[in-house]
């Protein structure tokens, strides 16, 4: 079964009602007579996600040279700190010898510039950064992800953990 998708309910006193807007998808994704668990979402706050993406920008920002050009963006700085912190989805691809490993490797280097790719012997891993969406990613995932990749960038940039959230804390 694929992800079911939010919906917004409203309590009658007999049963969960979704709100108009809602009932499309609730015909899409729900089947009449089947049952299904109910549980609360929990969003994060717009408040963290900036200051969140603020941090990161300000660690972007304070790269030292040297490393200033391996993250082109932000973005590129946070999927690295994402899949350094174990944030990430791996594939791997077993391959008949070293020399194809290093082929296929070459291959999926370009695919996904936000990418690590590691040849091992025969294995060739790639690792993605997990998507920090509201969708994709829950309020207490997100802020253990959060803190993760900002200290994954307070020690690249050569801060004292916390720094960072505290800086960046004060100028949001």
């Amino acid at each position: 079964m694929s992800t079911l998708l939010p919906v917004e309910f409203t309590w009658t006193g007999d049963a969960m009602q979704p709100l108009g807007r809602f009932r499309g998808l609730c015909d899409r994704q729900f089947v009449i007579g089947e049952s299904y668990i109910l549980t609360e979402l929990e969003e994060r706050s717009s408040k963290s996600h900036a200051h969140f993406f603020a941090c990161v920008r300000d660690g972007w920002s304070s790269l030292p040279e040297d490393l200033a050009g391996r993250f082109p963006s932000p973005d590129h700085l946070r999927k690295w700190a994402l899949i350094k912190a174990g944030f990430r989805d791996e594939v791997s691809f077993v391959a008949s010898s070293k020399a194809e490993a290093a082929r296929i490797a070459a291959f999926l280097r370009p695919v996904e510039d936000t990418a690590v790719v590691r040849v091992k012997d025969a294995v060739v891993i790639r690792w993605t950064a997990k998507s920090q969406s509201m969708r994709a990613m829950g309020k207490d995932d997100f802020q253990r992800s959060k803190d993760a990749v900002l200290a994954v960038i307070d020690e690249l940039i050569g801060t004292a953990p916390g720094t960072l959230s505290r800086e960046a804390g004060r100028a949001a």
